[in-house]
């Protein structure tokens, strides 16, 4: 079954949809990040109605809290989280490779410390595939080996070869029909390397394609040639998914590379943060600059937090500790980014994308 149909384009830009089990998603696409099954700060029905259709959540964390046998006992993923829609869910490799829970890491799998237990363990792609099948997401994700921006060139070559290994070992592990698998390609901001795992990836036929190991501190310029490397290589057919990124500058000039899906916890995090997106670019609520400004955060935003509150108050809400404030400011920036996303989208459909987004960053 072809799972992509592409119906727009506007020249590399795509807008079409994707058909996954939990329903149709119209691409190109952002999904919020569930890391724990909920968007920090906001209910299911909030983020609804920001036109989410799609979010992602993490099978590391989820496995080991709640527990498989939790929300194996609800029947997965989307019912234990009250979801109707898309469902995507990372492997956990980003965070397993972190200093915070990595011990050793070899070609068998990842040995790390529960952080609940205390224990030591082993994170394999057989386990990752498996946690992942019973999850029951709409779509899995590879175990795959990142390495740090600015790691040397070894040990990027290392990485490339066992996200190869174990993208391999992902795959012939995937049992669950209704779920598509999406494989990674490595490489850092390399461009033999970056060609090569892209085409190790595309060789064992995977449902999707992404492109990970960008956007986690190297040059905004080398991360957008790696993007350049890898989607002339990319099959028409299947989906681009671009991992981590969420700016709305970046947003658009990926969507204009032809990438269809994107995942990050920017627009939140930087919520939380005090940083909120506006037409005229990122706006610090904490400034005392907005002390006593009665304007709203976006002045042709379409959100409830724009016409209901002023900079003013959210500036107090902030300076005083409330937790409104960050609730407020996360749907506003959720709310932004996905009528961005809605935008683009139907300049694609009209042929316009160019025009209306590439002059300039346009929200």
């Amino acid at each position: 079954m072809k799972h992509l149909r592409i119906g727009s384009t506007s020249g590399k830009a795509r807008a079409g949809t994707l058909i996954l089990e939990h329903g149709k998603v119209s691409t190109p696409f952002f999904m919020p990040v569930a890391t724990k099954g909920s968007v920090k700060l906001l209910s299911n029905e909030e983020v609804e109605s920001t036109n989410t259709e799609c979010l992602i959540s993490n099978a590391f964390i989820l496995h080991m809290k709640p527990g498989l046998e939790v929300i194996e006992k609800f029947g997965g993923l989307n019912r234990f989280m009250g979801w109707k829609k898309g469902l995507f869910t990372d492997s956990g490799g980003f965070q397993v490779l972190s200093e915070k829970f990595m011990l050793s890491l070899t070609n068998e799998g990842v040995y790390f410390r529960n952080p609940f237990t205390g224990k030591k363990m082993l994170f394999t792609p057989e386990t990752s595939i498996k946690i992942q099948n019973s999850l029951g997401s709409d779509v899995a994700m590879c175990l795959d080996d990142v390495p740090r921006a600015g790691d040397p060139k070894k040990r990027v070559e290392e990485a490339v070869e066992r996200t190869f290994l174990w993208a391999g070992r992902c795959k012939e592990a995937h049992s669950n029909r209704g779920q598509l698998l999406f494989g990674i390609a490595q490489g850092g901001v390399d461009r033999k390397l970056r060609e090569k795992s892209t085409n190790q990836i595309i060789g064992l036929g995977f449902d999707g394609i992404a492109l990970g190991g960008l956007a986690i501190g190297e040059p905004k310029k080398k991360m957008l040639e790696a993007i350049e490397t890898s989607i002339p290589l990319l099959p028409e057919e299947k989906p681009r998914y671009l991992m981590g990124v969420g700016s709305p500058e970046d947003l658009i000039k990926a969507v204009s590379l032809g990438i269809d899906c994107f995942d990050s916890r920017m627009p939140t995090m930087n919520a939380r943060h005090g940083t909120v997106f506006t037409e005229s670019g990122n706006l610090n609520i904490d400034s005392s600059m907005n002390r006593l400004d009665p304007r709203p955060i976006g002045k042709n935003c379409g959100c409830f937090v724009c016409r209901d509150y002023s900079r003013a108050y959210l500036h107090h809400l902030f300076r005083t500790k409330e937790e409104n404030a960050l609730k407020y400011m996360s749907y506003h920036n959720l709310f932004f980014i996905q009528n961005m996303m809605n935008r683009i989208r139907e300049s694609i459909q009209e042929g316009k994308f160019e025009k209306e987004f590439m002059g300039g960053v346009k929200r």
